[in-house]
């Protein structure tokens, strides 16, 4: 029996202490929540057996970070995850109360347990398993845990570029991504951009009785309405001028893959719960959700929403819109776009206002990197069958920024589930996919410590010296 097996029982029950912190990076009530989680994972850092383990404050929430640089001559992997979560409301639609982390037929249940706790958590027991097994690592080890990506990583990126050094790497990897299927790992290749925008309509300077002023004063709810739906053309393409403009366009051989290895339209409208398909013409809807950029209307607000008629004219009207963008479109000039878009159409009877919330680039992977072909040799290893390329449709703004501002590659080392509900009720995680990720883990580190080519040698004291941080 393997150290792995020997301490599964203990590897799960520490994920279900963490997945019982309330780490929402949103809400500032809990922003206490989020600190109990960082000094939980430093302590669980320090335990694995890292050399150097610190707890970074930022402007707002700290981010974790450890090392482990005693290979010289060998690569070094930075180790990326995240310990904030998504809000859980609404809490009446789960089965299990969402931060009880309750262990159902092979599932841990809770917010978090998929996205990012429990992918993450993997890396740090793979380390701990090496450490305690072997006394060193296959390859030097960085681990950067930070607790806003759920917001969008506001201030990671400064302490990026301030800690280029600290955090100089061969290759990051980063669990938060999902596979084909529970038995069908897959190495994702593409992730879309994004861009989360509030569009504001201002009238009146306060509410308005509809009997006095209705049909005299032109309503903000109304054009706010008007204007998402002009938004998208009668096809479901974006129907800002010039949008597509940086669009890639991608040849049959890709479009042929996507076909044969990609999930099916019944499937992700089954996923969905949705009964029919809606969206850009031409594109198969596997294609809508990676090839092709999208818009969604993910909120309205303001005017009257409780039981009965109110006879009011709201002041003010609110809508929050997220674009997910492709290669190679660049956020800003999107955003651009939008605001010449709204000053069009916008009627001088009202004043209408955009605040940016995310900007974060689209990414591309080169699938024939060494640590690429090192993580797709740790997958058949450990599931059996080697994976699949796969391109999602979500954003995950580190990626980006990692190639950006650090100029290393990212590989993309998914555990997830297509049903483990990431960011809705029920999030769910298989303990067999926690203890598989372990063991690919080891195995990645294993092999990309093999891979031919290595930086120059550079002693342990040099490595440590590199890796100080400014905070």
């Amino acid at each position: 029996m393997t150290f792995v097996d020997e301490n599964l029982r203990r590897f799960t029950g520490e994920l279900q202490a963490f997945v019982r912190i309330p780490s929402v990076s949103s809400d500032p009530t809990r922003a206490r929540f989020v600190q109990q989680g960082a000094q939980w994972l430093e302590t669980q850092l320090r335990q694995s057996g890292l050399t150097r383990v610190l707890m970074l404050p930022t402007k707002r929430h700290p981010i974790v970070c450890g090392q482990w640089l005693s290979a010289p001559g060998k690569p070094t992997v930075l180790i990326y995850g995240h310990y904030d979560v998504q809000p859980a409301e609404p809490l009446q639609d789960w089965k299990f109360p969402a931060f009880d982390a309750e262990i159902r037929d092979g599932f841990l249940h809770g917010r978090g347990a998929s996205d990012d706790k429990g992918q993450m958590f993997a890396h740090v027991k793979a380390i701990e398993s090496l450490l305690k097994t072997g006394g060193r690592l296959p390859v030097n080890v960085k681990c950067l845990f930070e607790g806003e990506e759920e917001i969008g990583s506001p201030h990671l990126p400064a302490f990026l570029t301030r800690n280029r050094r600290a955090l100089h790497a061969d290759t990051a990897v980063m669990s938060d991504t999902r596979m084909l299927g529970p038995d069908q790992p897959a190495l994702t290749c593409s992730l879309r951009g994004q861009l989360a925008v509030e569009v504001e309509v201002h009238g009146p300077h306060h509410d308005l009785h509809s009997g006095n002023f209705g049909g005299a004063v032109h309503d903000p709810l109304q054009v706010l309405c008007e204007i998402v739906a002009r938004l998208h053309d009668r096809d479901g393409r974006i129907a800002i001028p010039n949008f597509y403009d940086r669009v890639r366009k991608w040849n049959d051989a890709e479009r042929d893959y996507l076909a044969r290895t990609g999930p099916a339209d019944e499937a992700i409208l089954h996923e969905a719960g949705a009964s029919e398909a809606w969206g850009e013409r031409g594109y198969s809807i596997y294609e809508r959700l990676t090839l092709r950029p999208s818009l969604a209307v993910t909120g309205i607000s303001e005017g009257h929403g409780g039981a009965g008629p109110k006879g009011v004219i709201p002041c003010q009207a609110l809508a929050k819109l997220s674009f997910r963008l492709v290669p190679d479109q660049e956020p800003a000039e999107i955003e651009r776009l939008v605001r010449c878009f709204l000053a069009r159409v916008a009627p001088p009877t009202v004043k209408v206002s955009l605040k940016t919330h995310i900007r974060s680039r689209p990414a591309l992977i080169d699938r024939k990197h060494p640590a690429m072909r090192a993580a797709a040799k740790a997958y058949q290893q450990v599931f059996g069958k080697p994976p699949v390329w796969v391109r999602s449709g979500g954003s995950i703004p580190v990626v980006s920024e990692f190639q950006r501002l650090l100029g290393i590659t990212t590989v993309l080392l998914g555990f997830a589930s297509p049903g483990d509900s990431l960011h809705g009720p029920n999030e769910k995680f298989s303990l067999k996919s926690f203890q598989r990720g372990i063991l690919t883990s080891i195995a990645f580190l294993e092999e990309f410590g093999r891979a031919p080519r290595t930086p120059p040698a550079r002693s342990v004291e040099q490595a440590e010296q590199e890796a100080l941080y400014d905070y």
